[in-house]
């Protein structure tokens, strides 16, 4: 399996990217198409045959692995529904593609497969326990435990952005209220202060009071939402990914001084916070080592 590839295709509201990869995680290739609106399941799959076929125009990749915007089944089969692309309810990815391209298929989340690319060649490469946070427009999860994603006997395990953070706080889409991603996501932070992240990261950079000490109450929430979590899952580390995590700088070390007040010294030992390094790429190279994990790799 030396030589092997496989292809990985991370599966976007406005983008569909995929990636060329061989088992040592060299990309040999990379393509992004745009999304066809409307994304019904019908035409997402049709652009993305069209799209493998001209990234494996010698015909080698062995499997391929996507990730899709919300949990899929167990087995990786099926995108179970997907946030922001019309009509996904239980689509039969894996099914479709394999009937289509002949290459063993296999589905997964998002954010799990972005967990699974910062640990395969990003920031999490030196530990076996860890999870990763995206703060995007929502906020995802992973959870690798002994260097194995962690996806819980319905596959939906990871959704670390779900649990309750302020439980009086605003309406979350999954029912909850107040919960982590209701402070930490893109959304959020434009609800808050009526700006983007980014122009939020400038304005602290340039020293402004007010970005700073929101920052600050930033780093806070997010703190004091990852306390829950470590509790439960002593990872070595804690990635942080996403759009947001790009100010990474004005609020990890909010962030660091929260846990250390608030976990006891056994549950945190050695424990790093660090932000994701894979930036856009994460997705793709997770989905290929998920397609590298379904043939055996």
């Amino acid at each position: 399996m030396g030589n092997s590839q496989v292809i990985g295709i991370d599966l976007g509201g406005t983008a569909i990217k995929l990636g060329r990869f061989t088992a040592d995680g060299t990309c040999l290739q990379s393509l992004t198409v745009a999304t066809p609106q409307p994304a019904t399941p019908e035409a997402v799959i049709a652009k993305m045959v069209d799209a493998i076929a001209q990234i494996d125009f010698e015909r080698n990749c062995i499997a391929i692995g996507v990730g899709t915007p919300g949990p899929a089944d167990a087995q990786g089969r099926i995108a179970k529904i997907a946030i922001n692309l019309p009509g996904w309810y239980d689509v039969p990815l894996a099914d479709a593609l394999e009937a289509k391209t002949g290459k063993p298929t296999i589905v997964g989340n998002d954010a799990n497969c972005a967990g699974l690319g910062e640990a395969w060649l990003g920031a999490g490469r030196r530990f076996q326990n860890l999870i990763l946070l995206t703060l995007g427009t929502g906020v995802g999860g992973a959870i690798i435990l002994d260097g194995q994603l962690f996806t819980g006997p319905l596959g939906a395990a990871g959704e670390l952005g779900l649990i309750t953070l302020k439980p009086d706080g605003p309406r979350c889409n999954s029912g909850n209220q107040g919960s982590l991603e209701q402070y930490v996501s893109v959304t959020a932070i434009r609800r808050r202060t009526g700006k983007e992240p980014a122009e939020l990261g400038v304005l602290a950079k340039a020293g402004d009071a007010q970005a700073l000490t929101f920052w600050k109450e930033y780093g806070r929430d997010l703190g004091i939402g990852l306390t829950s979590l470590v509790y439960v899952l002593t990872p070595q580390a804690v990635v942080i990914g996403g759009g947001v995590s790009g100010s990474a700088e004005f609020f990890i070390p909010f962030v660091k001084a929260e846990i250390e007040q608030r976990v006891l010294p056994t549950s945190r030992l050695g424990l790093q916070i660090l932000p994701a390094e894979l930036g856009n790429f994460a997705g793709i190279a997770g989905a290929a080592k998920l397609a590298f994990s379904k043939v055996g790799a």
